[in-house]
């Protein structure tokens, strides 16, 4: 097996292959009762006459369902298994192989990613030489094969149905322009609902939000068009502007989608939905509001296939990061991750269980969703009246937990349970929205929680925003100006180098100037100094003079560090951070 398969796959595929290794296969299929032993010698028996392929051969024979041989070669393998009727394929994808290639070699490109340097490609047999040779051929340089098996029956229709219409969003525009009478999308039989322009449109957009990063998409209908944003590195930006005659059949698909009613136009809804984005797994929340130009609709979008970064990715400075492996070093107590939303609480959070994730614990988590999947950890979504997070606490804490995370305290009853069980040898992690973390405290006061629970139970609370991170491409040095050294807090003769956003930015950064973001943090340790204002109901501004005095670094601080070392600029960290002085 030549080196781009054998890069992506698991076990002992290349013993499997379609030359050599297709009697181990049957082997494999005998020992798990999907074909007999006889069964297994008269297909081989067809192989030596035929030349076929050993699977094709079984299903030709009868001896096994072409959906199951599909499951089998995809449990056995570590492959996926490629569904069309819940994939979105890259139009750029596609234009890597002519479709009578695809038909021929049983081939459909379905994400061509450029960062990863991979070609995401459904097969129905993943171990044909033939056709990953005749793929490669039309890869660029160095581009590594991920496959995904289906059945031939469904790969054949898929590929009919990817090349037979157009996929790009300016293709599917210009069709819709071209006019002619087009069935009503809520009529339309899943089965051929491709064949919808409307339908393909809305597909190609999430599949560009996707692409490009985008955390969520906004439909905002006005007057007499329709605006599409996206939120990127945590700015809105205008994507589309379409025409207000197409957004019905948009809307009423984005509905269908997520399970709303259609009908009802009047009242805002919530629904979701998932979606397999060229093989990469999405979900979707979505929130319909009624406006005064129509329903404006917005998707969150939840990438489940991306990875958890580590801690140290996410931008903390040295002092941070010591900071939180004290902290994840202590066997009890709560740790308490605020911000507003969209700042990144739950991504430092997954970081952290990531790192303490051994199988020496039990890690247990509660949240709503479950955004993305931890190996070895036990992960339970919270469902409003079936399952609410406090009898969620109840229920985990009689499963020998040693570490419990809470996506969010919501109430009085969350806050109670997260701190009984914080006191009684369970390592907490759990967010909470206040603005820095000296708001912790008095929120939780708030919540009707007494000074005597709190004090000794918390271990830290982190406050955290994220800021845009300057393009490493494009970014451009300057000398502060007298404004930027005021808040440096050093003379303008002393004016240190230090960088901005290029204005126009380049290729490299979608010419925004800006590339991804960094966590900016603050972070208050608890000892017994603070432990003991908290109990006597100290005042928040009591606990602040003495996390100063101990050394404590804010936002603006952290902040203000990031923008020294080139990460990020005044403008990005003025919109995230209070700088004045």
């Amino acid at each position: 097996m030549s080196g781009g398969l054998q890069a992506t796959g698991t076990g002992d595929q290349g013993n499997d292959g379609q030359d050599s290794g297709r009697g181990r296969m049957g082997e494999r299929m005998v020992s798990m009762g999907l074909i007999t032993e006889d069964q297994l010698n008269v297909a081989l028996q067809e192989k030596k006459i035929s030349g076929k392929m050993l699977g094709e051969i079984l299903v030709s024979l009868g001896f096994i369902e072409e959906e199951a041989l599909t499951v089998f070669l995809a449990e056995t393998s570590g492959f996926g298994v490629f569904d069309p009727r819940n994939t979105i394929v890259d139009g750029d994808a596609l234009v890597l192989l002519d479709k009578n290639v695809a038909l021929q070699h049983q081939v459909l490109p379905i994400l061509l990613d450029n960062e990863k340097e991979e070609v995401h490609v459904a097969m129905s047999d993943p171990y044909d030489v033939v056709a990953l040779d005749t793929l490669r051929r039309y890869l660029p340089k160095g581009f590594q094969i991920k496959p995904m098996v289906t059945t031939s029956a469904i790969l054949s229709e898929a590929i009919d149905a990817a090349y037979g219409y157009a996929s790009s969003i300016k293709g599917i525009l210009d069709e819709l322009e071209e006019g002619g009478e087009q069935q009503d999308v809520a009529s339309l039989d899943e089965s051929q609902a491709f064949t919808h322009p409307i339908v393909r449109l809305v597909n190609a957009l999430v599949f560009d939000a996707v692409k490009l990063g985008a955390s969520d998409l906004h439909f905002e209908p006005e007057d007499n068009f329709v605006r599409l944003r996206y939120r990127l590195d945590g700015v809105l930006f205008t994507a589309q502007i379409l025409h207000k005659q197409h957004w019905s059949g948009i809307s009423q698909r984005l509905k269908i989608m997520s399970e709303m009613n259609i009908a009802d136009k009047l009242t805002p809804q919530d629904g979701r939905f998932n979606m397999s984005i060229g093989g990469r797994e999405a979900d979707f929340r979505v929130s319909s509001l009624p406006t005064v130009h129509g329903e404006n609709i917005v998707l969150r979008v939840l990438d489940k296939s991306a990875s958890i970064m580590p801690l140290g990715d996410l931008g903390f400075s040295d002092a941070n990061m010591a900071k939180i492996d004290h902290a994840n070093s202590k066997p009890e107590g709560i740790i308490i991750v605020t911000g507003p939303t969209g700042s990144g609480k739950t991504t430092s959070l997954y970081s952290m269980l990531n790192e303490i994730n051994d199988v020496e614990v039990n890690i247990q988590t509660l949240e709503d969703p479950v955004e993305y999947s931890l190996p070895m950890i036990r992960q339970t979504h919270v469902r409003e009246g079936i399952l609410e997070f406090a009898d969620g606490i109840k229920a985990l804490l009689r499963q020998d937990p040693d570490i419990i995370f809470i996506g969010e305290i919501r109430d009085k009853t969350t806050a109670e349970m997260a701190l009984k069980a914080a006191m009684t040898g369970h390592q907490v992690y759990t967010s909470l929205h206040t603005n820095d973390s000296f708001g912790a405290i008095p929120r939780l006061l708030d919540l009707g929680m007494k000074p005597g629970m709190l004090a000794g139970a918390i271990t830290a609370v982190f406050a955290q925003r994220l800021a845009r991170r300057l393009c490493k491409a494009c970014k451009v040095e300057h000398t502060a100006d007298a404004h930027e050294c005021e808040v440096l807090g050093v003379d303008v003769a002393d004016a240190p180098q230090i960088y901005k956003a290029q204005e126009g930015g380049c290729n490299a950064c979608m010419e925004k100037g800006y590339k991804g973001r960094v966590a900016v943090v603050e972070i208050l340790l608890f000892d017994e100094d603070l432990d003991e204002i908290v109990a006597n109901n100290g005042s928040k501004a009591e606990i602040k003079a003495l996390a100063l005095k101990k050394g404590f670094k804010s936002l603006r601080d952290d902040g203000i560090l990031k923008v020294l070392e080139g990460i990020t600029d005044f403008d990005a960290l003025s919109k995230v951070v209070d700088l004045r002085v």
